[in-house]
């Protein structure tokens, strides 16, 4: 059973972050959000560089773990790229993007423990969920239930089997949706 979280829990978690106080405020919205966005693993947010920004056409560079596809994501959704750029202006990375207080790659263990904190802060009840790799599987549900194909999707999320990529159909309403609009447009 993939977990995911659904859309009200998704907002309190955000909302959550972004009125928390403390010196890493501005690294940890960035981190949740460009993870989310991406879909990426917290060992893949640990990889990403400063140079894998591309500031001039608002693109992340991600490198994948698992058998998966590099790709490079295009940041089209102005409050993801908001929190990255604040976050870039304020924290001023030299050579990974996201650090610890040691200033070592952000560590897959430190991501696991701040997703812990924020979900009890934001009284997410279903604690089976409070993993960072929650992120990854919501956004590609999210991305299920958009008007993407399922290469597209694949794409986005870097999978090199396409296989990987359907399981998150069968969570998703909009395909439904979408295949009973084409036959009614049929029979009509």
């Amino acid at each position: 059973m993939i977990k995911y979280f659904n859309d009200s829990e998704l907002k309190k978690l955000f909302s959550t972050i972004e009125s928390s106080t403390g010196k890493n405020q501005m690294r940890d919205e960035a981190i949740f959000k460009i993870g989310y966005y991406c879909a990426l693993r917290a060992s893949e947010i640990s990889m990403i560089n400063v140079d894998d920004y591309n500031s001039l056409r608002d693109e992340l560079y991600c490198k994948r773990l698992k058998g998966s596809n590099n790709n490079t994501i295009r940041i089209v959704d102005r409050n993801v790229l908001k929190a990255l750029k604040i976050h870039i202006k304020n924290n001023k990375p030299e050579n990974s993007m996201f650090v610890s207080q040691k200033n070592n790659p952000i560590s897959r263990k430190t991501l696991d423990y701040l997703m812990k904190k924020y979900c009890s802060m934001a009284e997410i009840k279903d604690n089976s969920k409070w993993h960072f790799h929650t992120l990854k599987h919501t956004r590609a549900v999210d991305l299920g239930n958009s008007d993407l194909d399922l290469k597209e999707i694949q794409y986005w999320l870097g999978h090199k089997e396409v296989s990987n990529t359907e399981i998150y159909f069968q969570f998703t309403s909009q395909q439904q949706k979408n295949m009973y609009k084409k036959l009614i447009e049929k029979l009509n």
